[in-house]
């Protein structure tokens, strides 16, 4: 694809080539994320972060991408703050806000409104999640993770074999993933989930059509004993009825160190995409995991950022600038020794 000036919507947007291209360009800002160096290649330009859901990583991850290749950012969250609540609509909420920055990054409730939100912009819009539909920006950071994980031990993504455990249903980020995952070859994919919450099946459909292997079961112990990624989502509490709705499905498949050592292999990463629900009537994945080398979770995060600057690097039209525009950190900074 073109990324100057594009939307990201959708992770069906992209082939392989583009993939091996966001993560080349996720690879060079790894000096800047790390403080090594700064860079004022997007200086002057604004960020519209708008999020009308509740998030911390997402939201903080896109504006502190932008701020390290020198941007500003203007914050907008929940609908209380905003004229929608006032009855304007998206596409008129766009048209004005797209007035204000030269990139916006959106957060919805309701699937396709980022898509609609789009249409009316005059700046690309980056999908930060809608409803139950996708997370394109998390499954990139997911499988750009993945073949880190991967890549320390000697092998790519074709070939993976991943269990998926829990909400599957409305989990948008393994929708998004295994919409990604489907433009590479043989993976082997377990789908552990309560049968009210499976993947649906319009997903599974296009993961066989790729040529993949689809098990589905709602068996934890026995799923997650041959892959090389184990990965766990909390109950979309928010996506239900009610809490009760929710209750009767949480802390159904809880992953610690014992079932860790009993039953997985040992190099076997264990990602999730946060936040973890750690009450202990959920505790998908326990605090004694925290010591484990093979814990993802928060090289997950970090590469987020890698992959947000890609991406505004690329629609921006600057992934080749940000050398130009570097310069040395004068300020110590623990990150810059790790």
């Amino acid at each position: 694809m073109n990324f100057t000036g594009a939307h990201i919507l959708s992770i069906q947007q992209f082939d392989r080539g583009d993939i091996q291209r966001i993560f080349a360009v996720a690879d060079s800002m790894e000096p800047y994320a790390l403080r090594h160096k700064v860079t004022r290649v997007l200086e002057g330009a604004i960020l519209g972060n708008m999020f009308f859901e509740p998030s911390t990583r997402t939201r903080v991850s896109f504006g502190s991408a932008f701020n390290l290749l020198g941007g500003n950012v203007r914050e907008t969250t929940g609908f209380e703050s905003t004229s929608i609540t006032k009855g304007e609509s998206l596409f008129d909420t766009a048209r004005v806000l797209s007035g204000y920055s030269d990139v916006i990054c959106m957060r919805h409730p309701h699937s396709g409104s980022v898509a609609e939100f789009a249409e009316g912009s005059r700046v690309p819009v980056i999908n930060g999640g809608d409803g139950a539909n996708e997370h394109p920006t998390q499954a990139l950071l997911d499988l750009y993770t993945i073949r880190k994980e991967l890549h320390s031990q000697g092998r790519g993504i074709d070939g993976l074999r991943i269990a998926m455990i829990g909400d599957l249903k409305h989990g948008r980020t393994v929708h998004s993933l295994c919409k990604l995952l489907c433009v590479f070859d043989k993976i082997q994919l377990t789908l552990v989930s309560p049968k009210e919450l499976a993947m649906p099946d319009y997903i599974i459909e296009s993961l066989r059509e790729a040529g993949h292997q689809v098990t589905i079961t709602d068996q934890l112990t026995s799923s997650i004993s041959h892959v090389d990624i184990a990965y766990s989502t909390r109950i979309q509490e928010e996506r239900f009825a009610s809490k009760e709705e929710a209750d009767l499905y949480r802390g159904r498949f809880r992953l610690n160190q014992t079932i860790y050592t009993e039953f997985c292999e040992p190099n076997t990463v264990i990602m999730h995409p946060l936040p973890r629900d750690s009450r202990p009537e959920a505790n998908e994945l326990d605090n004694d995991l925290n010591a484990n080398p093979n814990l993802a979770i928060f090289r997950q995060t970090d590469n987020g950022v890698l992959v947000r600057m890609a991406l505004f690097a690329l629609v921006l039209d600057v992934a080749d600038q940000v050398d130009k525009y570097s310069r040395d950190v004068n300020w110590y900074n623990s990150l810059r020794s790790k």
